[in-house]
């Protein structure tokens, strides 16, 4: 049996809250649950978040895997530290590696004072990179 953390929608018409639940994969979004495990309302401002911390790192443990609104969730109420929020970083760690163009934009200035070098320099950087 396949077990996740995940929603399920109470409430009334335009009103949704959502129950954040402990539920076999193949169960219907607001079908059987394992168990409810906190509370979560987008309507408020700012947003209600009301997370059991202990029963959802006992989930986690356990290996239940939380949907990607969950996980999103765990990570704001900073219960889940880890997996997500690493690969988080990862990908913002690379935007700042692409920063570096400017460091490119000077070798093409450079490439620009000497002339005609400058296609010469692309084609060498593009073979090695090849």
């Amino acid at each position: 049996m396949s077990v996740r953390l995940r929603l399920t929608r109470v409430g009334g018409r335009k009103d949704p809250i959502w129950r954040v639940v402990v539920a076999d994969q193949r169960s219907p979004r607001d079908g059987r649950v394992i168990e409810t495990i906190g509370q979560y309302n987008a309507q408020t401002n700012p947003s209600t978040i009301a997370i059991d911390a202990d029963r959802a790192r006992d989930w986690l443990a356990r290996g239940a895997q939380p949907s990607a609104t969950v996980r999103k969730l765990l990570l704001t109420q900073g219960i889940l530290a880890g997996g997500a929020g690493a690969g988080a970083g990862t990908s913002d760690a690379e935007v700042p590696g692409e920063a570096e163009v400017p460091g490119d934009s000077e070798t093409a200035s450079g490439a620009d004072a000497a002339g005609g070098d400058a296609e010469a320099v692309g084609a060498a950087t593009v073979g090695e990179a090849g």
